[in-house]
């Protein structure tokens, strides 16, 4: 009888039908030089899935997260999308965390018609649009549209520029010239440096001597604008300052110390939670992510990790809307998404815009006592 029983209760695990789930990626740079991007970003994805299941899943599904880590490696990141898609067959990516490792990915998914989020800043990503690539981040040239804008508002005419040259800050600082061109102001020093460089006192010295020069502009992200904000108060320049979203995080200010007092850059509500006005309609969302990575990492949430919050959400709207997680159907829901607020802005998707956002989601910030503060 035991027996009989045993076998029954084996027979009826065998033919208990699967719990079904939904296999999304990322591909991120959880170590490595650009970690401070993919760590956050990791773990915003493990959190909003662990929130999405114990609530029950999307349309009845659970969801199975499957992360690699590339290291911003172009080469490894390419090997693991090939991997998502071949083996673990995922229906989704979100990541990668930088622009150069979402480039090299960007023919893999829009030849195997999988929806990709992409982390990265370059306006490149998402212009012109490809069918199957998103992003959350604002575009470097949307930053640079801000800052100048900031920079004519206080009626300067003159800039120096000093620029890294990864993927970002070569991206940017091309959007930057292109935009200053447009808005009447003058670029009198245009400088660069590269990611393992340690000292940019002679580009910043070349800069400080431009004939005119009233303010200078760093595009980049990584340790290498914290170095840049470090040697800037080293020579005791004086001018106003300013730093990319690349860099939009408290790290920075630990990077960079009291250096970086009175620094200003484009960045998003989520650094300054407690100014937001009560009606805001990123409120809500920005205290819920706030207040749940918090009590899950114990750590600070930084504007990376909110890229990746949002990501991961938008694609789970995009499956709940079309009630299918086949790929074309959430690429055809992402691009149906309108008025959907995110820690980094309000996002409106189309056909013709793959990202959602205009420059009412960048807010113009200032550091001061070692702290944000809205620019004024």
């Amino acid at each position: 009888m035991k027996r009989f029983l045993a076998a029954t209760t084996i027979l009826a695990t065998l033919c208990a039908p699967a719990i079904a789930e939904i296999k999304i990626g990322a591909t991120l740079a959880i170590t490595g030089p650009a970690s401070f991007l993919g760590d956050p970003e990791a773990k915003s994805l493990k959190m909003v899935v662990d929130q999405v299941n114990k609530a029950g899943g999307i349309n009845g599904e659970m969801i199975k997260l499957i992360i690699y880590d590339d290291g911003a490696n172009p080469n490894k990141a390419r090997t693991f999308a090939i991997r998502l898609i071949e083996e673990d067959e995922v229906v989704a990516v979100v990541g990668a965390s930088t622009s150069g490792t979402t480039m090299a990915l960007i023919p893999l998914f829009e030849e195997a018609e999988i929806p990709f989020v992409s982390l990265g800043g370059a306006i490149a990503i998402i212009d012109p649009v490809k069918s199957y690539v998103f992003k959350t981040p604002h575009t470097d040239r949307m930053a640079c549209s801000k800052i100048f804008e900031d920079i004519a508002a206080r009626g300067m005419k003159k800039v120096g520029m000093i620029s890294g040259t990864g993927g970002f800050g070569a991206s940017m600082r091309k959007q930057c010239l292109e935009i200053a061109t447009a808005t009447g102001i003058e670029v009198v020093a245009d400088e660069t440096y590269g990611p393992k460089d340690a000292d940019m006192t002679p580009q910043l010295t070349n800069i400080r001597n431009a004939e005119g020069i009233q303010a200078i502009i760093n595009p980049g992200f990584g340790q290498g604008p914290a170095v840049v904000t470090r040697n800037y108060a080293q020579l005791g320049i004086e001018l106003p300052f300013y730093q990319s979203h690349g860099v939009a995080s408290n790290s920075y200010i630990e990077l960079a110390g009291k250096a970086s007092e009175g620094v200003r850059l484009p960045a998003t509500a989520l650094l300054i939670p407690d100014l937001m006005a009560a009606d805001d309609p990123q409120k809500e969302v920005v205290l819920n992510y706030i207040s749940s990575y918090t009590e899950m990492t114990g750590e600070p949430v930084s504007t990376f990790g909110g890229y990746a919050y949002d990501g991961l959400r938008l694609v789970l709207e995009a499956i709940r809307a079309k009630g299918s997680s086949k790929p074309k159907d959430i690429r055809d829901g992402l691009e149906e998404i309108q008025g959907f607020a995110g820690v980094t802005g309000v996002f409106n998707f189309s056909a013709t815009d793959h990202l959602g956002l205009d420059l009412s989601a960048f807010r113009m910030l200032e550091i001061r006592d070692g702290g944000w503060t809205p620019a004024k």
